[in-house]
């Protein structure tokens, strides 16, 4: 595309890089696993990380999977993967290993890239996945298991890659995989397009400089952390400190060490910390903005503002568009609202939110439930090699999000429910459908329905209703143990219901609606792994 009709957010990751990096060379850009990089020795080592996956076979178009914790390693893979146009696959550290296998079977990976002590499962799941050709293991200090490359030594050994191939702002530069109403996750096509209006809009929405400094705790496979923190700090020119996971206990000690001014957020960060008791310090920090979702109640995000001396904004958003809604710095919220549609700092990028109606999809007007729908530039080009999904969420330019809500007379959205049988529970989404046939597969269940039941925390817990065979009488305990060595550990049923038979439909599908709907309490009388000090993480 000739530079003088290229707009702002029409970069390719390796083009925004040399910009960003151009205008700040010896600022620190990341404080990752004790290791400090400026701008400049983060883009060399990221170079070399692109020759070193050239070097190894890895090509434009190619699959290669990242399976370890928060690491420097994590970032140089994802960038220099998308410096040669390959694609980065980041995978849940908390996947078993046929959960894994299934994300490298459906992807095709040509390559892999985890740490020690993921080592197991990811050779496991590499064994049954004959496209994995790579792998690699950072951390390792030399000692290599058999059939895995030393990625320390393999990276030191390599020379920057001297010239860039050319890359589209369009091209994909990340799978990432997220549950949806079927078994198996869906893997959404993040552009480099994506990545790069994502940094420069949360920079202009959070009115961040070059003296901020980005904290976050989420882990990298999530988007938030890639779309928002990491992206956004480059956009801006600032620090990005990101640790390995989130503590309430170390939280606000973390906070403090990294002297952070914008800290990203999921759901049930907040009510966790505002369950500590209160503290003389708990003004003690530097921070002056929390950004995240979901909305909460004002009167809880008023009280954590107070309480923490910072502002808190929230929005609207999901993976597969990286523009939503937020609210605004300073600006009196509305109760129940998730904000404005999110607009680019530059014109020309038109952010629209509008109300379809459920069942025909057709646009509603004002103050009307229905399905919400987003259009513009930095929508996903749809999931991988799932023609029938992106045939019912991309319509006409528009991503139908699977979500319920309604917009008022100034445009601000209000989330209202999930139209789609997704559970979400501590910022991970999660099919009811494959946690229930897991389930299923337990010698001594006949059938199993899942579904969301209220948390205290915020966003979901998990609730399994279990028929037994005949003769049989399952064990809540036994069923808890089961899924754990099938299942993460997030998407365990915490509570637990055995009973004869689950009201059905004429077909014989499972009337999840009278479920809910049977009585206020769906937790009472049921088994609840916690309260029996069941801790699987």
């Amino acid at each position: 595309m000739p530079a003088d009709t290229q707009k702002p957010w029409e970069k390719s990751l390796g083009q925004f890089l040399e910009q960003v990096v151009a205008r700040n060379p010896d600022k620190t850009f990341i404080e990752i696993g004790g290791l400090s990089r400026t701008y400049q020795e983060f883009y060399d080592s990221v170079r070399k990380a692109a020759a070193m996956f050239s070097g190894l076979g890895i090509q434009k178009g190619d699959r290669v999977c990242l399976f370890m914790p928060n690491c420097i390693e994590y970032v140089y893979s994802w960038f220099g993967l998308s410096l040669i146009g390959a694609i980065a696959v980041p995978v849940n550290t908390a996947y078993k290993r046929d959960e894994m296998a299934y994300i490298l079977n459906n992807s095709g990976a040509k390559g892999l890239v985890s740490d020690p002590s993921l080592a197991d499962v990811a050779g496991a799941a590499a064994d049954l996945a004959s496209s994995v050709e790579i792998r690699l293991l950072r951390g390792a200090d030399g000692a290599v298991p058999d059939g895995w490359t030393d990625f320390g030594a393999t990276h030191a050994n390599s020379e920057p890659l001297a010239s860039l191939p050319e890359i589209s702002p369009h091209d994909i530069s990340m799978l990432v995989y997220t549950s949806g109403t079927t078994g198996n996750p869906k893997g959404v096509q993040v552009t480099h397009l994506m990545y790069v209006a994502a940094g420069q809009g949360f920079a202009h929405w959070t009115e961040a400089t070059p003296d901020d400094r980005f904290f976050t705790c989420l882990p990298y496979y999530h988007a938030n952390i890639q779309y928002y923190s990491t992206m956004g700090a480059l956009a801006a020119g600032s620090t990005l400190v990101v640790t390995d996971r989130f503590s309430a206990s170390r939280f606000w000690g973390q906070v403090r060490e990294a002297k952070a001014t914008i800290v990203n957020f999921i759901g049930m960060m907040m009510p966790v910390l505002a369950k500590n008791e209160p503290s003389p310090g708990d003004k003690d920090n530097t921070v002056r903005l929390f950004y995240g979702s979901p909305s909460f109640p004002p009167e809880f995000l008023a009280d954590f503002q107070d309480r923490f001396d910072t502002d808190i904004i929230v929005g609207f958003g999901m993976t597969e568009t990286c523009y939503g809604t937020i609210e605004k710095i300073g600006v009196e919220r509305r109760a129940g609202s998730s904000g404005e549609p999110r607009q680019h700092p530059q014109g020309g990028f038109e952010n629209q939110v509008r109300i379809a109606d459920a069942v025909t999809g057709v646009h509603v007007g004002v103050d009307t439930v229905g399905e919400i729908t987003i259009h513009n530039p930095a929508i996903m080009p749809g999931y991988w090699r799932n023609d029938e999904q992106n045939t019912e969420t991309l319509r006409d330019g528009w991503l139908y999000t699977g979500d319920l809500g309604w917009v008022d007379s100034d445009g601000f959205l209000y989330f209202v429910d999930r139209k789609k049988d997704i559970i979400r529970r501590r910022g991970e989404n999660i099919s009811s459908q494959e946690v229930e046939n897991v389930v299923k597969r337990h010698p001594k269940v006949l059938d199993c329905a899942v579904l969301a039941v209220p948390s205290e925390l915020g966003e979901d817990e998990v609730k399994a209703y279990v028929t037994p065979r005949e003769g049989a009488t399952p064990d809540p305990e036994e069923l808890v143990y089961w899924c754990a060595e099938n299942l993460a550990y997030f998407k365990v049923p915490r509570y637990w219901e055995i009973r004869d038979e689950l009201p059905r439909t004429p077909s014989l599908r499972v009337r999840k609606d009278v479920l809910r709907q049977e009585r206020e309490d769906l937790i009472e009388g049921c088994f609840d792994m916690e309260a029996a000090g069941i801790k699987l993480r």
